[in-house]
């Protein structure tokens, strides 16, 4: 007797798992297919250089291309994690490029940037996490461009002792590790992560090196409630953190975590005034806000503040 197959859900495969939210008239990115933008394409693209502009698919990549501003994305494009909400490919990641700081240092001068943003993939299979690779670049940064000034974006080198000193070592002017999301939804949301974790290593980054400007970020519109976000910036204020950045969640794809709801310019104004509030040294709260966006502008402010209070 043949066996009948069953079909396998088939009311599943026609449905998207997490349909996309219409987004709102308030999010809606700058197009500019200006020179500078494809002059900026060019030096990533000839460099063989990885932009969390382009893996993380920014909103704000046209705009800031625009302005000759890209965030450079290293020791690869695969991550060893699976964030619910990230857009970055997971897998195995390749061997480390050891041109890739030369290669950065160059883009920088090329691209004449007063300020450049380093991030990078998660790499819980090197050793140290990748936190000398973040050396190597940060000192050849330096090296080839003496007056930029560098802010990085770190993963949490979680598990890997303290591997994250190395990174502090070479005096990057701005450590930013983002807390993402509020506690309650860090399995769903960042599995294999730890909130704790993240907010230890922000804290002892300022205790190692008390000159470096330490920053964080969340998202906001995972199902969070207002007083979960207050938390988390109190939390992150009794971590000593200065920058604080709060943006919209755009759900990448239906596979990815769902999008609660859409935040209006409104809140996003008053969660910025509370943050302020709080004592903050730098606050950047919108719909658009995402960690390197205005970076360069922001820090170039806090200069010109230190300037005038002295």
């Amino acid at each position: 007797m043949t066996q009948k197959i069953r079909p396998r859900h088939p009311e599943k495969v026609k449905n998207p798992i997490n349909p996309i939210k219409k987004k709102p008239d308030w999010i809606r990115s700058k197009l500019n297919n200006s020179k500078e933008f494809f002059l900026t394409k060019t030096i990533v693209n000839k460099n063989n250089l990885v932009t969390v502009c382009q893996e993380a698919n920014c909103p704000n990549i046209t705009e800031c291309w625009s302005k000759r501003h890209a965030t450079f994305m290293i020791m690869g494009d695969t991550c060893t994690r699976a964030c619910a909400f990230c857009d970055v490919k997971t897998g195995k990641p390749d061997k480390l490029d050891e041109l890739e700081p030369i290669k950065i240092s160059q883009a920088v001068k090329k691209l004449d940037l007063k300020h450049v943003v380093i991030t990078s993939v998660d790499r819980d299979d090197l050793e140290d996490g990748g936190s000398n690779h973040f050396y190597q670049v940060i000192n050849q940064i330096r090296k080839t461009n003496p007056n930029t000034t560098i802010e990085v974006l770190t993963p949490d080198f979680l598990r890997k002792g303290d591997a994250y000193k190395k990174v502090l070592e070479a005096n990057p002017d701005v450590f930013n590790h983002n807390i993402e999301t509020v506690p309650s939804l860090y399995l769903k949301v960042r599995p294999g992560s730890r909130y704790f974790a993240s907010l230890e290593l922000l804290k002892n980054a300022k205790k190692i090196n008390k000159k470096v400007f330490t920053k964080s970020g969340i998202m906001v519109g995972l199902g969070e409630t207002r007083d979960e976000i207050l938390q988390v910036m109190d939390d992150l204020k009794s971590a000593d953190v200065d920058f604080l950045t709060i943006g919209q969640y755009l759900q990448p794809s239906v596979k990815h975590f769902p999008l609660d709801r859409y935040y209006t310019p409104d809140e996003f104004k008053e969660l910025g005034d509370i943050a302020k509030a709080k004592g903050f040294l730098l606050v950047s709260s919108s719909p658009l806000t995402r960690s390197s966006y205005h970076a360069d502008e922001d820090f170039a402010k806090l200069q010109q503040n230190r300037i005038n209070n002295h």
